[in-house]
């Protein structure tokens, strides 16, 4: 086994695969669409499908819900029946099995043509030990037909250097979920569009008697998304670029202005108590029965916060969306966004029948079928027509505008690196480290762990 695939595989065995970014959206299922035209192949750009030889495509997708098998079972029977030389070989897998086979494949050397990612540092790996294909070509072929029906920004998780070796199917941002009528009760008219604003609306909250932010810490990650954002916000997509390629570093000075942001907001005492010991659950709980103002989130926050709420019903038309505000004086642009979702990778074997394929499944069409049984936020242009619930409607409509899109942190970054951050940050609200104690130790580990 080469040096390159034994890393790829050690960080897959402690990768934490089943983030919470992987929940689905809550958007009402409508009327089944119509039924869509066979695709054709590429006139240009990567090799093109034979048009008589036998093909078995291999394809492995972890959707194991029976209505999201059903959808994805549909598109491959459409296609085997508009290309009868293709045979779709799918493999349906739980999370937890797919991680085990997909290591044991990788190991071999053969991985499956098409297969679950959600790309950043595990998917980067795979690219830099030859286990993937350049799918570039097949992206840009025809002056970028198949490219430019993607959000730029979501497409850019799944490239390294350049170069694409998967596509997005699914992407959701992380934003504010907040309660109009606390808001209201506040006098707070309008949602907060940057830094100080949201600090005023803290203490608006504060003075009405209210519990601005809801916050389970204790589980790490939830807090992890103030840092990334606040630092997407500050540093910029270039700022990420840089130190997670070593031409920069983790303690550059507008990482650590991220980290004493997070000071000037705890300042404040926003959270509700015990937020440090609390759970994702007990924030979602807060929210769902009205004892907070609001919660940074990603898209599963409202089914969350309904299936934790006392009623079962959650906030209902009390909850509304608002994205992370602007930081004065951030390089980073206002439009972008951060979160994660899912898409396919492509492995390095894949005939020109599996890139085809590959397209079919990302067509406006089939993107609008996965949005109507609440399986994707749409990243294709068209696509959004699948969803009706407004407050999805709205998150995708901001997700839209974004250039860039920042992996969660404990995505993009190595696996090792991505708990640095957590304990991190965790450690920079609890009071135990210094922003530029935080920064260091992250900085550490990514010098060790990215080469």
């Amino acid at each position: 086994m080469s040096r390159k695939i034994s890393t790829v595989l050690s960080l897959l065995l402690i990768a934490a695969f089943a983030l919470a970014a992987c929940g689905s959206p809550t958007a009402a299922p409508s009327a089944p669409a119509e039924q869509p035209t066979a695709p054709r192949a590429p006139a240009s750009g990567g090799e093109s499908p034979s048009q008589g030889k036998k093909v078995t495509v291999t394809w492995w997708h972890i959707s194991t819900a029976e209505d999201h098998k059903a959808v994805w079972q549909k598109l491959a029977d459409e296609y085997m029946a508009a290309h009868p030389n293709v045979t779709i070989e799918i493999s349906v897998l739980e999370n937890e099995a797919f991680k085990t086979k997909l290591t044991t494949v990788m190991q071999s050397g053969n991985p499956p043509d098409i297969f679950q990612s959600w790309g950043g540092g595990v998917m980067n790996e795979y690219a830099r030990a030859g286990l993937l294909k350049d799918i570039t070509a097949d992206l840009d072929a025809d002056g970028g037909a198949w490219r430019n029906t993607f959000s730029p920004g979501a497409l850019g998780v799944y490239a390294l250097d350049g170069k694409n070796y998967g596509v997005p199917w699914d992407m959701g941002m992380v934003g504010f979920w907040y309660n109009k009528e606390l808001f209201a009760q506040a006098g707070i008219t309008t949602p907060p569009t940057t830094w100080p604003e949201l600090l005023d609306a803290v203490k608006a909250l504060k003075a009405a008697g209210i519990t601005p932010i809801a916050l389970g810490e204790g589980d790490k990650w939830p807090g992890h998304f103030w840092f990334g954002y606040l630092a997407t916000r500050i540093c910029g997509a270039e700022g990420f670029r840089k130190a997670a390629s070593r031409t920069g570093s983790f303690t550059d000075p507008c990482f650590v202005e991220a980290a004493n942001k997070l000071l000037e907001l705890k300042a404040l005492e926003p959270f509700q108590e015990g937020y440090l010991g609390a759970t994702y659950g007990d924030q979602a709980t807060l929210m769902g029965n009205g004892k907070a103002a609001m919660e940074l989130m990603g898209q599963w926050a409202p089914a969350v916060q309904r299936d934790n709420s006392e009623n079962k019903q959650g906030l209902g038309d009390k909850l509304g969306f608002f994205p992370f505000p602007a930081v004065p004086g951030g390089k980073g642009d206002p439009n972008d966004a951060f979160g994660g979702g899912n898409g396919f990778a492509v492995g390095k074997n894949a005939p020109p029948e599996a890139i085809d394929f590959l397209k079919y499944l990302t067509r406006a069409e089939s993107q609008v079928q996965l949005a109507q049984i609440n399986v994707a936020i749409p990243v294709v242009k068209g696509g959004e027509a699948g969803l009706s619930d407004p407050l999805m409607i709205t998150l995708q409509q901001t997700l839209s505008k974004a250039q860039y899109f920042q992996l969660y942190y404990d995505q993009a970054l190595p696996p090792a690196v991505g708990s640095v951050v957590n304990d991190s940050i965790q450690a920079v609200f609890a009071g135990t480290m210094t922003p530029e104690e935080a920064m260091q130790a992250i900085e550490a580990s990514a010098a060790q762990e990215i080469k």
